[in-house]
């Protein structure tokens, strides 16, 4: 059977989608993907990010891996995403790569492929549950199958119980949450592994 390719794309201001993207991107590998591990180009501009240092130095340590490409989604069989809540949606930086695929989209070439999100806010009601969501929403516009890991291991419920998706509090990506998004990552590998067959 054929590996799953599989695209991890994240969006991370100060640090914790960069963390939770790297825990899916080394499940997914261990469950027998092919994947890219990609960020998504910064909009901000460059003043505003180097006058907060935190900001600053997330992007220094981000700044080795490949920008996401519509041609990456094209590539892939499945998406992991991750990026943070703003306003109870995802953040605005992965909302402008999201309107560029109208292209592939146009082409079917994001439909039938899995999909599975997590996020990030301040607090445990910031909005995630609705990003998640919206996010889950863009990818029935593309046809894509959804994968939520629901209530399918008893990781979910240690790491906070979010069926839709992982969700940490902003710099608090612990154990429970590494053990959750990997249990998500496997799950998507496994569904993308049934599509691909």
């Amino acid at each position: 059977m054929a590996a799953p390719k599989i695209a991890v794309i994240f969006y991370s201001t100060y640090g914790t989608n960069y963390q939770i993207a790297q825990a899916a991107a080394d499940a997914a590998k261990e469950a027998g993907a092919e994947v890219r591990l990609l960020r998504v180009r910064e909009t901000a501009p460059e003043e505003v990010v180097n006058g907060q240092d935190a900001w600053k130095e997330a992007a220094e340590k981000m700044a080795h891996l490949p920008i996401v490409t519509p041609e990456d989604m094209v590539w892939a069989d499945g998406y992991f995403i991750s990026a943070p809540t703003r306003f109870g949606q995802s953040a605005s930086q992965l909302r402008a790569f999201i309107d560029t695929l109208g292209g592939v989209w146009s082409e079917g070439k994001l439909a039938g492929k899995a999909i599975t999100a997590t996020t990030s806010a301040q607090n445990p009601h910031g909005g995630q549950e609705a990003t998640t969501l919206g996010l889950y929403t863009t990818a029935m516009h593309w046809g894509a199958i959804i994968v939520p890991p629901g209530y399918t291991d008893d990781v979910i419920y240690a790491s906070g119980g979010n069926p839709y998706g992982y969700s940490a509090k902003a710099g608090e990506f612990d154990d429970a949450g590494k053990a959750s998004v990997t249990h998500q990552a496997k799950l998507l590998v496994d569904v993308a592994k049934k599509l691909i067959a």
